[in-house]
């Protein structure tokens, strides 16, 4: 099919925090650096076209973190895409990346504003439109760090804040320094480990950005009931898993990432399949297995 910008509005759209309106198909910025997530892409150009890609597609939401390279995947944004009519930025911050494939969680107040400030300037940004906490550092008393998130969204260096792999007693925590505008746990068709999460999100209006959110794992072999949907809708089985989560909640926010232009228009394909309530049953079902 010939995608437009039309095309993604059959995603349908969310508003972050109230007042940020975004498509409900988003993009991750994670797989656009190196292997392991570190360091420059093998193919600088053809990630650059992916990233520039996105707004004729219709996509707004875009989905980066200080630790994708590290620093890499914003830089690349930024020659990319700024300055960025029309796009939200979210990014995040929290995690130490001392070697390829290795995340460590510091959430010292100190860390994290620097990080913010620096996530500011390589963006080209007054403020973030979206920064999310990567993760909750254990090591450091979750009161410090959630007071100098507010500290900055007070002084205007953060417009609205996200939680990454968080529990609903997490945000509970968190909603007591500031509005949780949305949260970014792993959730897909083969991992529904965040239902509890995600229902507690679209309770309380917050969105949903699952990562990883295309895997099915053995849920895709050839013979499975995945596989059959995928056929009848001459599909890929991860557009068919792509397509569920946005049937799954109006606060789902999926951010699927791709350093290929192929697979990005494959990804947002995605949203012209019209699954039937029967194919959504049996998806729903299959996952709980």
């Amino acid at each position: 099919m010939a995608l437009t910008a039309d095309t993604i509005e059959r995603a349908g759209h969310f508003s972050i925090g109230g007042d940020l309106p975004v498509v409900r198909l988003g993009f991750g910025a994670m797989r656009i650096t190196g292997a392991g997530v570190w360091g420059e892409p093998e193919d600088r150009e053809e990630s650059l076209r992916t990233l520039r890609r996105l707004p004729e597609l219709g996509i707004n939401l875009i989905d980066t973190a200080d630790s994708y390279g590290p620093e890499v995947s914003e830089r690349l944004i930024r020659e990319a895409l700024h300055p960025y009519k029309g796009l939200v930025i979210a990014t995040k911050g929290g995690l130490l990346r001392p070697a390829p494939g290795t995340w460590v969680p510091l959430g010292k107040p100190e860390y994290l504003r620097q990080q913010v400030i620096l996530s500011i300037r390589r963006l080209g940004v007054e403020r973030i439109d979206l920064w999310q906490l990567h993760r909750i550092d254990p090591k450091t008393p979750q009161n410090e760090q959630f007071e100098v998130i507010k500290a900055m969204q007070a002084e205007g260096l953060i417009r609205h804040v996200g939680l990454s792999e968080v529990s609903v007693k997490d945000i509970q925590a968190a909603q007591k320094y500031f509005q949780v505008a949305s949260v970014q746990n792993l959730y897909n068709l083969a991992n529904r480990s965040s239902e509890d999460v995600l229902d507690f999100c679209e309770q309380n209006g917050i969105g949903f950005i699952p990562w990883f959110p295309l895997a099915a794992g053995d849920l895709a072999k050839p013979g499975s009931r995945l596989d059959s949907i995928a056929k009848k809708h001459k599909a890929a089985p991860s557009q068919i898993a792509l397509a569920w989560l946005l049937r799954r909640s109006p606060n789902m926010l999926p951010i699927p990432g791709t350093s290929k232009v192929r697979h990005l228009e494959e990804n947002v394909a995605s949203v012209a399949i019209d699954l039937s309530d029967a194919d959504v049953e049996a998806l729903n079902e299959i996952g709980k297995a």
